[in-house]
Order: C-alpha cells, then structure tokens, then sequence
C-alpha cells in the first residue's frame, strides 16, 4: 500500500498481504537518505512461511523508516496498514501514481482471484 500526503508517501504492505504470509518475524528496512525509482525493490518481510519483496511504487527518497518493526516485526500483522508502515518517502517522481489501484480496486481484484 501507499499513502501520499503533499510530496511524501508511506508505504507498506497490505493485510492480504500480511495474511498470505502469516507471522512475520523479520522486516529489512531501507536506508535513509536512498534514492528508489519506482519498482523497486526497498526491503523484504520476512514470515515463518517466506520472503516477500516491498516495491517502491512511486521515485522517492527515504526520508523515515519504522524502526519499531526491528524489534517487533509482528506489527506488520497486527496493524499492517497503520502501525506496521515500513517507510516514508519524499516523492521524486510522481509518474507512475495514477497506475496504482485505489483501495476499492484493490477489493475487486481481490476478489476476482487475484
């Protein structure tokens, strides 16, 4: 997921997302001050079951990360799209915004088997 607010964006990953992999026990988080373009790939979640990629959807440079998800990676299951954001960007390129799915067409693709 993404949440843009002026120039700067949250990311994180959804709780389909957190519910596919199961318990997270580890989060690799970006450095500050890095520059992503969008695709890619700015961390992982790590679960008792896999590895998932985080993407950068959108050019930015981390500005924040949740450092809280070092010591308590689970946050990323119990409150994946608050508490458990991964990091925060200052928005570089703003581009490829309109291509990503709002919260509604996330649903429906979801629910057509996704």
């Amino acid at each position: 997921w993404v949440k843009v607010d002026g120039n700067r964006f949250k990311i994180g990953i959804t709780d389909h997302a957190q519910a596919a992999l199961g318990d997270v026990v580890f989060v690799e988080l970006p450095e500050l001050e890095t520059e992503y373009d969008a695709g890619d790939e700015i961390g992982t979640v790590e679960s008792v079951k896999a590895v998932g990629d985080v993407g950068c959807p959108v050019g930015g440079i981390v500005q924040a990360v949740n450092e809280l998800l070092l010591e308590k990676p689970g946050i990323v299951n119990s409150s994946p799209e608050d508490e458990g954001w991964i990091a925060e960007l200052e928005m570089t390129d703003s581009s490829g915004l309109e291509n990503l799915m709002n919260e509604e067409a996330y649903r429906a693709y979801l629910a057509d088997g996704a």
